[in-house]
């Protein structure tokens, strides 16, 4: 994970050092002009309801739905409105910036993507959602699916539900 000095808190141990602290911070600063580099590259202007937009989504733990994009980019850039956040969602999710997850309670919801081929598990009582990577694993499956029903596979969409870490510690 990067800077941890020693004699400080090891961050996996849910302490995080200094050092991790201003690791997780650059991160995000970079990722947020990777974003804006995306964007622009593009053609697309960075507004100021965009980057609200987009740094709600950035720190999201769990999937959220326009109207908590709303909410929460509300408190950031006051006259961002739902029909912004909608196109700005849809724009970022075309530059496969942000990914659509079905939550839980059956809605959907948007996450920040990473690069690549990627799948989600959603934790049914939190919402908390974690990317995994994932396609070479699924071609046994395809393979099955193809030989019993006779489709071509082209495309699939995969997503686990569970119960995460946190959550599990809880039922203790």
């Amino acid at each position: 994970m990067g800077l941890v000095p020693l004699g400080l808190s090891n961050p996996l141990d849910g302490l995080p050092s200094r050092w991790y602290i201003i690791e997780k911070f650059f991160h995000q600063e970079i990722e947020a002009m990777m974003w804006e580099d995306r964007l622009a590259a593009k053609g697309f202007r960075v507004t100021a309801p965009r980057r609200a937009v987009m740094e709600v989504l950035r720190e999201a733990e769990a999937p959220l739905s326009p109207q908590d994009i709303l909410e929460r980019g509300g408190e950031i850039h006051r006259q961002l409105g739902l029909t912004t956040v909608y196109r700005t969602v849809a724009l970022l999710s075309d530059l496969d910036l942000v990914r659509r997850v079905h939550r839980s309670d059956g809605c959907r919801g948007y996450v920040a993507a990473s690069p690549g081929h990627r799948h989600h598990v959603v934790c049914h009582r939190c919402g908390r959602t974690v990317e995994f990577a994932g396609s070479q694993d699924l071609a046994v499956l395809f393979g099955r699916v193809e030989e019993s029903t006779g489709y071509r596979v082209e495309r699939h969409l995969l997503q686990l539900f569970g119960l995460c870490p946190e959550c599990q510690k809880r039922e203790l």
